[in-house]
């Protein structure tokens, strides 16, 4: 009869503080950690949304209600299932924690995911989503290995495996979007170096376009003259001979 009551006790206890919780975090913002992680790329997709409040509340009361099934079963002096209860729990430390590492690692990958494309974007480099989105799952991995070791699960040999066909895919990536990108990085650097060059209304002669410098950007500049616009690289300026003409242009040309 006492192992019953315990029972009853525990449920009803673990409802109300669950109902309680819920309706806290709800009022204090914890959904919206969950609309954080739905405008991620790879969780966007998954056909089941959780609510974070509703989830803690939920864990709340099977923890509630564990604990009063435990403290039955001492009654009941079920000795065997007491034992596997505090197992649980005992475990329930390195899940949360590991959960922690896991939501918290997958949000700093997405946030540095997202200033390296705008970066890159900026700069105009070609590929930059592919590179952003590179840099995020290869974050990713390590985060899901350093998730499982701190919830207690045995990753040596998926890391030994893993190490290596990720250094293999980092060399393969490097060495070809290097090659392929040898001109776009060319033409940074002259820009780096060559923008003091001119500037915007200097008038100039380069492969016989001559006009007025209107714009500069990033990797070009902008040529004006009575025949239209002449969009130039910086890196010309280079590999190019060009005349500089004395004075400010007029923009009629």
């Amino acid at each position: 009869m006492g192992a019953l009551f315990l029972l009853l006790f525990g449920w009803a206890i673990g409802k109300t503080l669950a109902r309680v919780v819920r309706r806290v975090l709800e009022r204090i913002g914890t959904d919206k950690l969950a609309e954080r992680l739905s405008s991620i790329e790879l969780f966007s997709k998954l056909p089941v949304k959780i609510k974070p409040s509703a989830a803690i509340a939920k864990f709340l009361y099977y923890v509630l209600f564990l604990i009063s099934f435990m403290a039955a079963m001492d009654i009941l002096q079920l000795d065997a299932v007491s034992q596997m209860i505090n197992s649980v729990f005992a475990y329930l430390p390195k899940l949360v924690s590991a959960l922690l590492v896991f939501i918290i690692g997958v949000v700093l990958a997405d946030f540095l995911k997202r200033i390296v494309h705008t970066a890159l974007a900026s700069l105009n480099i070609p590929a930059a989503s592919l590179i952003a989105n590179f840099i995020f799952y290869f974050l990713f991995i390590n985060v899901a290995m350093i998730t499982l070791t701190q919830a207690g699960i045995a990753t040596d040999f998926i890391q030994d495996n893993l190490s290596i066909i990720l250094g293999g895919v980092v060399a393969a990536f490097a060495i070809g979007y290097g090659y392929a990108s040898r001109p776009q990085v060319a033409n940074f650097l002259a820009a780096y170096y060559n923008r003091g060059k001119i500037q915007i209304g200097s008038v100039i002669e380069i492969e016989g376009v001559k006009g007025e410098v209107v714009e500069i950007d990033n990797s070009s500049f902008t040529i004006s003259n009575a025949q239209g616009k002449v969009i130039v690289p910086l890196n010309k300026l280079s590999t190019e001979k060009y005349t500089l003409f004395d004075g400010i242009g007029t923009g009629k040309l």
